[in-house]
């Protein structure tokens, strides 16, 4: 059980565009970190979809930041942040929290303000438990990853697996409605 505990999020959703933003709001959700790869778009995608703009404009609208934390080169990362005019970060290391931890500090972010928004348990979700800060685990949005992320998903799936089998992964809407929705 302790090691499984490393990749439990806080909460589980099909995708991030699921989600309605008064469960940021309910969560005191300040800052939204949101992985890209297969979080926001295909690691293909150059430009954010217009799925994405809305998005960031509603977080924006509810006083919610959001900022792209990925692994992925800075090239691939800057032009796609740019585009949607968002800071961004990235080769982070996730999973580990180093650079969560120097990133929140250097912009002066309290943890209780902060969720994590990624595809992958091994490296979103576990970096985020990690840096103590609260994680939204979504499925990946399209079929295709990067050779380095397909390797990931071998080791991913037996986790996956035990903790659905388990119940220890919780959808969104149950931990803002209580299962009322």
């Amino acid at each position: 059980m302790y090691m499984l505990k490393t990749y439990i999020p806080y909460v589980h959703a099909k995708n991030i565009f699921d989600v309605d933003v008064e469960f940021f709001v309910a969560n005191n959700v300040k800052f939204l970190l949101v992985d890209l790869d297969n979080t926001l778009d295909s690691y293909k995608t150059k430009k954010p979809s217009e799925q994405v703009f809305l998005l960031k404009e509603e977080l924006y609208n509810h006083g919610i930041e959001m900022y792209i934390l990925s692994n992925n080169t800075g090239k691939r990362v800057g032009i796609y942040a740019d585009e949607l005019k968002v800071p961004y970060v990235s080769s982070i290391g996730k999973p580990f929290a180093r650079g969560i931890n120097k990133f929140l500090k250097s912009k002066n972010i309290s943890k209780n303000e902060v969720m994590l928004v990624g595809d992958q348990l091994m490296t979103d979700i576990a970096a985020a438990n990690r840096a103590k800060i609260k994680s939204l685990y979504v499925e990946k949005l399209v079929k295709e990853d990067q050779p380095t992320t397909r390797f990931n998903r071998i080791f991913e799936r037996p986790i996956k697996k035990k903790l659905f089998k388990k119940n220890l992964i919780i959808d969104w809407k149950e931990k803002l409605y209580g299962g009322n929705k």
